[in-house]
């Protein structure tokens, strides 16, 4: 029973915390009663727990709580448009079925997003998305994070209406950012196969547990892709494969938790995203979960995501002794 409310106590510490990053204000935590926009999506987590936690384990969970409501992370928008820019171009398209009147109809289709964040698409006129889309340009499209497994990863849903491209100029536009994303496309000269672009309307973003919401598609168009979301996964890699001793001292070091194993999920101008796993004191099961390591600085290169990491590295090696 202790293991279980510990497991609990976890859940309510970490989960109804959302953060919001902006360059020249310090991030601030947003708690299960307030929006950090209009409609998001909170968790509902009991905070009535009763019986006998660990005292030394309530400490680190607190610590770890504390910590975690002022890491700074990236705002929503920039998030989404990272996550949408940075992946590998594949996503579910949801249409409203010409064939099938009253039910949806989705496909798994390739897309590349232009400046602005909106999707382009080539499509086979015998395609049944593209039957639909001319009949109702309404669509949605649901886009996963690069590496996607679970509940705790990212995912993007976009609405908004399709248009057909047919000016020849932006056609050609729209070939070039499409095989800069899928350069074996050989499709796209096909006489049969059509250009299309989503005019996105709304976003719904869910960024892990506790962290939802929707952003409008002003905030959408007018935010930049992290340019470090690019190559984290394969700096995060790096460090899974030969140096997770050393994030797990880091996150000794600047949280202030110990933890039994470390790897890095993802990484961004600010900091990392974690999966830790421990064992809490006065438990035997250990208990897997996403926290937040942010860097000691605002990195806006790829070398200097490495001078950071061993400047942290060093630094929590040194505190070690």
């Amino acid at each position: 029973m202790t293991q279980v409310r510990s497991i609990l106590l976890t859940l309510f510490l970490l989960l109804p915390v959302t953060l919001s990053f902006h360059p020249q204000i310090s991030p601030r935590i947003i708690v299960s009663n307030t929006r950090l926009y209009k409609n998001e999506a909170t968790h509902d987590v009991r905070n009535d727990f009763a019986g006998d936690i660990d005292p030394d384990e309530l400490k680190i969970q607190n610590t770890l709580q504390a910590h975690q409501s002022t890491a700074a992370r990236l705002s929503f928008p920039t998030s989404v448009r990272s996550l949408v820019h940075h992946q590998h171009g594949f996503a579910v398209l949801s249409t409203n079925s010409k064939s099938n009147p009253g039910y949806p109809g989705g496909s798994v289709v390739g897309f590349a997003p232009d400046p602005s964040g909106r999707p382009l698409f080539v499509f086979s006129g015998m395609s049944s998305h593209t039957q639909d889309v001319l009949v109702d340009p309404k669509v949605s499209l649901t886009v996963a994070s690069q590496d996607f497994k679970g509940a705790a990863d990212g995912r993007v849903n976009l609405l908004g209406e399709m248009e057909r491209v047919k000016d020849p100029e932006e056609i050609e536009m729209c070939k070039e950012i499409y095989l800069e994303k899928h350069p074996g496309a050989f499709w796209v000269n096909f006489g049969d196969f059509n250009w299309f672009r989503m005019e996105v309307k709304s976003v719904r973003f869910v960024g892990g547990f506790a962290r939802a919401g929707t952003i409008s598609a002003e905030d959408y168009a007018s935010a930049s892709p992290d340019p470090i979301s690019k190559i984290g996964g394969m700096v995060a890699s790096h460090m899974n494969d030969d140096h997770s001793d050393s994030t797990i001292s880091m996150i000794q070091h600047y949280i202030g938790v110990d933890v039994e194993a470390a790897k890095i999920v993802s990484m961004d101008c600010l900091g990392m995203d974690v999966v830790v796993k421990r064992t809490p004191k006065g438990g035997d099961q250990p208990q897997e979960f996403k926290i937040r390591l942010p860097f000691v600085r605002k990195v806006e290169e790829r070398k200097e995501v490495k001078e950071v990491i061993v400047q942290m590295t060093r630094e929590s090696a040194g505190a070690s002794k």
